[in-house]
């Protein structure tokens, strides 16, 4: 709107104008008095002076302008700012002190406001004292709820009666990741998000189906009401779903009532894909057999004819053999099936490779008094092992070398070789024969004074390894070595998110069963209910529609009216052209960190999966809405849902302000800028700038989606396009 507000300008005005009014008027009833000699001899004495007359009156309507502003500015202006700010004290959590301004009075006010406000804070602080100390036991039950979800081994989400997500253990998101569909390209591809809908991975019309069922079984009285379901995924995979209810405490005496349900989740497609090979192998036994045995015994009753010459009897003979040697074929080829699957349907865990040297080297140090060495170990491996066998195999082997070797120092050796984990367990010293070797490998393993059931060879069949000696001759050095599998990589689980400490889940919210009705218009929703994602590019420059690419995409989320700081979008994007240097000052990105990244066609569509049924918001997001309109005929992918703007309700909520950039309204509303001019950085701040904008837009009457789009439209900035 430029340095001046309008009515500012208007107030200058008013004195010029009311100036002149008096001038004219007076003049002119002067004049009436007058006879016409003397109207006559007054407008010859005036001519040669109008300049002077109409320069002292541009002085004197300037004084008066400058005056009338001046007291407008100090008045009127100062005491609609001061107003504002007062509002933002009023309706948010904003802590701050108001800086006097204006008259006297103004100034006196502001201070006495700010008194006011640090009494509001001191008695805030009280209350939140209190409510924690009521709330203790509250917290406790919730922290036990989260440290009981972290440890379960099975995937696990809960959702409200509108699939919305509102509980997700670690183990679910790291099976929704292997359960994607194509690569991803940032995080924000997952399918699995607090708030997101189930029904992005399960038809909708099954999980009803399903809930149907729980609810008959309820009213039929069931103790413990559930349903089961196994459906396919976009990626090709089978899971096993077991539904499980979550009933409405508030609920009238008698009354059955849900409020959400719970997924319980396991992929069965390696199941599946064993029982089908073995379902193959039986049916093949099963056809290829009864053609044999008609075979066999047609031969039999031929070769009981004592008539038969020699060459006939031995071509059914030929036959007789031919056909056993088939049966006994696929008899063995089920056989060993069935052996292979027994042996690799043992429960074998993902575990960290470098945890598992750590754990034995541990055990062997004190139940063998040797040291033992872990230098060469790959930290990257992932494992799948059943744990505690092979450390139980690690055990033996190196007791038996300490006692009948005396062998005083070892060392645990772990990398990657041919798909397959290499374990190798390393002593300097003696040789051993093959006779000794087999022998320990085929021995009753004995530990502490146990002697357990279970044998190396055992172990490794188990894990479908290997296992041998090797002799070093130029390190002279011996070592046993095992083969064992590594985890796939979908089913890798994140160390820092279920291994270390930090093993909660990441998000849970229980406000969100109080969701409204789905059926109700998305433009009536309260702003306070709706799901947002809140985003931000970075571009080469400033012209989208003169060749102007993003370079970087950034979002995250608010749910139930909380930032969602832990599900995010952030993605950097080969623009496939160059980018200007004023704007590699700005952002900090240069072409070599786009090297190697993926270009907007890969991108986009990551992106539009993460912010689907969700509300956009952005500021000025004209801005970067048009980015994404234009790769909508390139891409096919059209972001049609509704867009709020933080530029515009900043506006709304503030018109007496000068400045409406994100930081000027982040400094306002008491709101950290970090990690500014990075997509993800300006994201986070939008959004709590956002979140503190909501209460303000209430404090006005403005509390749907759709009272926020109407007020938004009619500011002056709207009218900005790209």
């Amino acid at each position: 709107m430029g340095k001046f507000d309008k009515r500012e300008v208007i107030a200058a005005l008013i004195p010029g104008a009311v100036l002149a009014f008096w001038a004219i008027a007076g003049g002119f009833l002067f004049a009436a008095t007058l006879e016409p000699p003397e109207r006559a001899a007054l407008g010859a004495m005036l001519e040669p002076r109008a300049a002077l007359l109409l320069l002292g009156w541009l002085l004197l309507s300037g004084v008066l302008g400058a005056l009338t502003r001046q007291a407008y500015l100090g008045w009127v202006a100062a005491s609609a700012r001061l107003a504002e700010e007062a509002q933002v004290l009023l309706a948010t959590d904003v802590q701050r002190t108001l800086e006097p301004q204006g008259s006297a009075e103004a100034k006196a006010l502001a201070g006495v406001i700010n008194q006011f406000a640090q009494q509001r804070d001191t008695l805030r602080a009280d209350i939140a004292a209190q409510v924690k100390e009521a709330s203790r036991g509250v917290e406790q039950e919730r922290n036990r709820l989260a440290a009981l979800m972290a440890e379960l081994t099975q995937s696990v989400v809960v959702c409200n009666l509108d699939g919305r997500v509102l509980l997700y253990n670690a183990r679910a998101r790291t099976q929704f990741r292997a359960l994607s569909h194509a690569p991803s390209v940032a995080d924000g591809a997952e399918l699995i998000g607090l708030g997101r809908s189930i029904y992005a991975v399960f038809d909708r019309a099954l999980v009803a189906h399903a809930l149907e069922s729980v609810q008959q079984r309820l009213q039929r009285g069931a103790a413990h009401p559930s349903a089961q379901f196994v459906t396919g995924t976009r990626a090709g995979q089978l899971l096993r779903v077991q539904m499980a209810p979550v009933r409405d405490i508030d609920a009238a005496p008698g009354e059955v009532a849900l409020n959400g349900f719970v997924l319980m989740l396991e992929n069965i497609t390696r199941d599946f894909a064993a029982e089908s090979e073995r379902d193959r192998l039986l049916q093949g036994l099963t056809e290829g057999s009864r053609a044999s045995l008609g075979n066999l015994q047609a031969a039999v009753e031929m070769l009981d004819y004592e008539d038969l010459d020699a060459p006939t009897r031995e071509r059914f003979l030929g036959v007789v053999r031919d056909e056993v040697q088939t049966m006994s074929r696929r008899i063995r080829e089920l056989a060993s099936h069935t052996a292979q699957t027994m042996k690799t349907r043992w429960p074998l865990e993902d575990m960290l490779g470098a945890d598992l040297v750590a754990a034995a080297a541990r055990r062997i140090e004190t139940l063998h008094g040797c040291r033992v060495a872990t230098s060469e170990v790959d930290a990257a491996l992932w494992l799948k092992v059943d744990s505690f066998s092979l450390l139980q195999a690690l055990l033996y082997l190196a007791g038996r070398l300490v006692e009948e070797y005396e062998i005083k120092v070892l060392q645990l050796r772990l990398a990657e070789a041919g798909g397959r984990a290499r374990l190798d367990l390393v002593w300097a010293g003696p040789s051993m024969s093959t006779e000794t070797v087999v022998g320990w490998e085929t021995d009753a393993m004995r530990v502490g004074g146990d002697t357990l059931a279970l044998t190396v060879r055992d172990v490794v069949e188990r894990h479908d390894g290997a296992f041998w000696f090797e002799r070093e001759r130029v390190r002279h050095e011996s070592f046993f070595r095992l083969l064992l599998p590594l985890a796939e990589a979908g089913e890798q689980l994140d160390a820092a998110m279920v291994v270390r400490s930090e093993s909660r889940p990441e998000v849970y919210d229980f406000d969100l069963f109080r969701a409204t009705d789905q059926a109700r218009e998305l433009a009536d929703r309260r702003l306070a209910e709706l799901a947002y994602t809140v985003f931000d590019t970075e571009t080469t420059g400033l012209q989208p529609s003169e060749g102007d690419e993003i370079i970087q995409i950034g979002a995250t989320r608010i749910v139930a009216g909380k930032l969602r700081r832990e599900d995010c979008f952030e993605q950097l994007v080969d623009p496939q052209r160059d980018i200007p240097a004023a704007g590699i000052a700005i952002h900090g990105i240069t072409p070599e960190m786009l090297r190697g990244a993926p270009t907007i066609d890969a991108v986009l569509p990551a992106f539009h999966a993460f912010a689907q049924d969700t509300v956009l918001v952005a500021h000025n997001a004209a801005f970067d809405m048009r980015f994404l309109e234009l790769k909508r005929e390139r891409t096919g992918l059209a972001f049609d849902q509704p867009v709020l703007d933080t530029l515009l309700l900043s506006a709304v909520v503030h018109p007496q302000q000068a400045s409406h950039r994100l930081e000027a309204i982040a400094e306002r509303l008491g709101v950290p800028v970090l990690g500014r001019h990075t997509a993800l950085g300006d994201a986070m701040v939008t959004a709590e700038v956002f979140l503190k904008l909501i209460p303000l837009l209430a404090e006005r009457g403005i509390h749907t989606l759709g009272q926020a789009r109407d007020a938004a439209q009619q500011t002056y900035y709207a009218r900005v396009t790209y």
